[in-house]
C-alpha cells in the first residue's frame, strides 16, 4: 500500500518512479499498462532502465520485449548480463504462441541421490529467488526430467530419505512446442501450481506457472467473446478510432450487403404483403427471433470452445444436434 499510495500521489509516472528503490521499481513497473511501461523506457535515464529491466524475471522481460519496437529491445538486451541475456535468448529463441514463449528458466532442480534434508538445505541457500518452490524437479545428470517432488513432501518426510524415493514417476509435462492454449487446459484440468517445460530430448528447460497461465486463459477468453461479436482479439476498449474502425468495417459490409440480400428476396412480394400487411410487423419479429437463437448457439458454442468441452473436430455433431433442437425433434 505505501508503494501504491506514493504513486499516486507524485506528479508524473516518471518521477515516481524514480523515487521508488530497485526491488519497488521493478514491481511496479511490471504491472504498469504497455504504454505506460514504454513511456518510461524513452524518459527514465539508462541506467536505471537497465536495473529494471536486469531485475525482472525472464518470461517477464520477454513479454515486455514482445511489446517494444527492436531497436529498443536490442538495446535493452546488450546492457543485460550473460546470464539474464541468455536466459532471455532462449525464451526468445521459441515461437509466439507456444509454451516455451512463456516459461521461465528459474525453477528448482534436484538431483536423486539427495537426501531431503540436503534437498530442503540447497532450497534454502540457493533457490530463494526463484519464480516458485512449491514443486521440485528431479533430473539425472543429462537434465533429463526423472521425478517431481513437492514442498509439502519434503516438509513432511523424514531428513535422512533421499529425494529418488519419495519422489513421484507420474510427470505431468509439456513441451516446448506444445500451444500455450493447451497447456492452461492441462493445467486447469489437473488444479497444477506449475508445469515443467521439456525439448524434445525430455531435458528440463524451464517451468510454466498459474499466474502466466491465467493470462493465457484470459486472453483466450477475450479473443473469443470478441470474435463472438464480430471483434478482433487484438482490439481493446481503448484503441485508436482508425484500429476501430479498420477491424469492425468487414463485419459491417457484410451484414449490409446480408440486409440487402434479405430486402432482394422479399421485393418480388411486395403486392402480396400490402395485401395482408400483418405480414410487414411479423417478418422483423421472425428475424430478430432467429437472430437471438444465433446469439444463443454462438455464446454456447463459444463457451464449449473456450473451456475444452469442444473442439473444431465436433462441428457436425454441434451442427446436427442444433438442427434438431430447431425443428423440436430428440436426437437418439
Amino acid at each position: 500500500m505505501p508503494v501504491i499510495s506514493l504513486l499516486i500521489c507524485q506528479q508524473s509516472v516518471s518521477d515516481r518512479v524514480r523515487l521508488l528503490n530497485k526491488d519497488h521499481a521493478t514491481d511496479v513497473f511490471e504491472y504498469l499498462p504497455h504504454e505506460v511501461r514504454e513511456e518510461l523506457i524513452d524518459s527514465l535515464h539508462d541506467t536505471q532502465v537497465c536495473q529494471i529491466i536486469e531485475s525482472m524475471r525472464p518470461d517477464d522481460r520477454v513479454e515486455l520485449f514482445d511489446e517494444l519496437p527492436a531497436g529498443v529491445v536490442r538495446r535493452l538486451i546488450q546492457n543485460l548480463s550473460a546470464t539474464e541475456r541468455q536466459a532471455t535468448a532462449t525464451i526468445l529463441g521459441y515461437s509466439e504462441g507456444t509454451t516455451g514463449r512463456i516459461m521461465t528458466t528459474e525453477y528448482v532442480r534436484l538431483q536423486q541421490g539427495l537426501t531431503v534434508s540436503e534437498a530442503l538445505s540447497k532450497i534454502r541457500l540457493n533457490d530463494r529467488d526463484k519464480e516458485t518452490i512449491y514443486y521440485a524437479y528431479v533430473t539425472d545428470n543429462n537434465r533429463k526430467l526423472k521425478q517431481v517432488v513437492s514442498l509439502r513432501q519434503l516438509l513432511f518426510s523424514l531428513p535422512n530419505a533421499l529425494i529418488g524415493d519419495i519422489a513421484s514417476d507420474r510427470v505431468l509435462k509439456v513441451y516446448t512446442e506444445t500451444p500455450e492454449e493447451e497447456t492452461a487446459q492441462v493445467m486447469k484440468r489437473y488444479d497444477l501450481l506449475a508445469m515443467p517445460v521439456v525439448d524434445r530430448e525430455d531435458r528440463l528447460v524451464g517451468i510454466v506457472t498459474i499466474d502466466d497461465m491465467i493470462d493465457v486463459l484470459e486472453d483466450e477468453a477475450t479473443e473469443d467473446i470478441q470474435k463472438l461479436a464480430g471483434g478482433s482479439g487484438d482490439e481493446t476498449a481503448l484503441s485508436p478510432p482508425r484500429t476501430t474502425i479498420r477491424k469492425r468495417l468487414p463485419w459491417l459490409v457484410l451484414n449490409v450487403a446480408l440486409y440487402i440480400g434479405a430486402a432482394s428476396a422479399i421485393a418480388p412480394f411486395q403486392s402480396t404483403i400490402s395485401l395482408v400487411p400483418v405480414l410487414a410487423v411479423i417478418m422483423p419479429i421472425l428475424a430478430n427471433s432467429s437472430g437471438n437463437v444465433a446469439f444463443q448457439v454462438l455464446s454456447v458454442t463459444v463457451r464449449g470452445l473456450g473451456v475444452g468441452e469442444v473442439t473444431p473436430k465436433d462441428t457436425m455433431k454441434v451442427l446436427r444436434k442444433e438442427i434438431l433442437a430447431g425443428l423440436g425433434t430428440r436426437s437418439r
